[in-house]
C-alpha cells in the first residue's frame, strides 16, 4: 500500500482529504512539524502539501527537502493560484499543482498519476545522514562526499535497499561480488570492515551491525 503525508493546516479538509484517499495510509499533519521525522522512518511514496501553513511557506519546507536529499514526488494543494505561484511551486520542487477549492475525484486522479510516473525513478537512496545518488554513485554523508571504491559504492548501496535487514554473508557474495572469482566468506568481513571505517570513522554511528552466527544488519 502506497504511503502519503498531506500537510493540511484546516481540519475539516484534512479530515475530507483522508477519508478521499482510503485507498492508501495516509499520515496527516497541520503544520510541517514531524514531517522530515517521519520520513527518515517510514518509505512515503508522496506528500501533498499546502503552502499557507502556520510558520512556514510550504514550498520553502519543500526545496529545504529538496536541497538535503529528500526526493518524495509532492502535490501542491493550495488557494495560491495565481500564474506565478504556480510557476513558483514547480521550481521548488513541486511535481503537480492543484488549486483550492478542488474537485475530490481531481484529487484522486492526480494522486494516481503522480504515484504512477514517479514510482520507478528513485534516483536518490537516504537513510539517516547517508545520500546516495544512484545516477553519479556520488556517496554524502553530512553533506560531505565520501571516497569509496567501486566495490564498496555496490556494497553500500545493497545495504541501503535492505536497511534493518538481516544480511547474511552468503547473501552479500551473491548480490554484490556476483561473477567474481574471488568469493569467499573472508572477502565479505574485509569488505564490510573498510567500509565501516570508510563511513563511520570515529564508530559513532553504527550503521552497520554484525549479527553474530548471520551476518550483518544495516540500521
Amino acid at each position: 500500500m502506497h504511503k502519503i503525508v498531506v500537510v493540511e493546516d484546516e481540519e475539516d479538509i484534512l479530515d475530507l482529504i483522508q477519508f478521499t484517499l482510503n485507498d492508501y495510509k495516509v499520515f496527516t499533519f497541520s503544520s510541517t512539524n514531524g514531517v522530515k521525522e517521519l520520513l527518515d522512518k517510514e518509505e512515503i511514496d508522496l506528500i501533498i502539501m499546502d503552502r499557507n501553513l502556520p510558520g512556514t511557506e510550504g514550498s520553502i519546507f519543500i526545496q529545504t527537502l529538496r536541497d538535503k536529499g529528500y526526493n518524495q514526488p509532492v502535490i501542491y494543494l493550495t488557494a495560491k493560484d495565481k500564474e506565478e505561484d504556480i510557476l513558483q511551486g514547480f521550481e521548488r520542487g513541486g511535481d503537480d499543482y492543484i488549486t483550492k477549492p478542488f474537485s475530490l475525484e481531481e484529487l484522486k486522479a492526480r494522486v494516481k498519476a503522480v504515484l504512477k510516473r514517479t514510482k520507478k525513478e528513485i534516483k536518490v537512496l537516504k537513510h539517516r545522514d547517508i545520500i546516495f545518488n544512484i545516477d553519479t554513485r556520488e556517496v554524502k554523508i553530512d553533506g560531505y562526499t565520501i571516497d569509496l571504491t567501486h566495490l564498496e559504492k555496490d556494497l553500500l548501496l545493497e545495504f541501503l535497499k535492505n536497511v534493518n535487514k538481516v544480511m547474511t554473508r552468503e547473501v552479500l557474495l551473491e548480490n554484490v561480488w556476483k561473477d567474481s572469482f574471488d568469493k569467499q566468506v573472508k572477502t565479505v568481513n574485509v569488505a564490510v570492515k573498510r567500509l565501516k571505517e570508510k563511513i563511520d570513522p570515529f564508530n559513532e554511528k553504527e550503521y552497520i551491525k554484525t549479527i553474530r552466527g548471520e551476518g550483518y544488519m544495516f540500521c
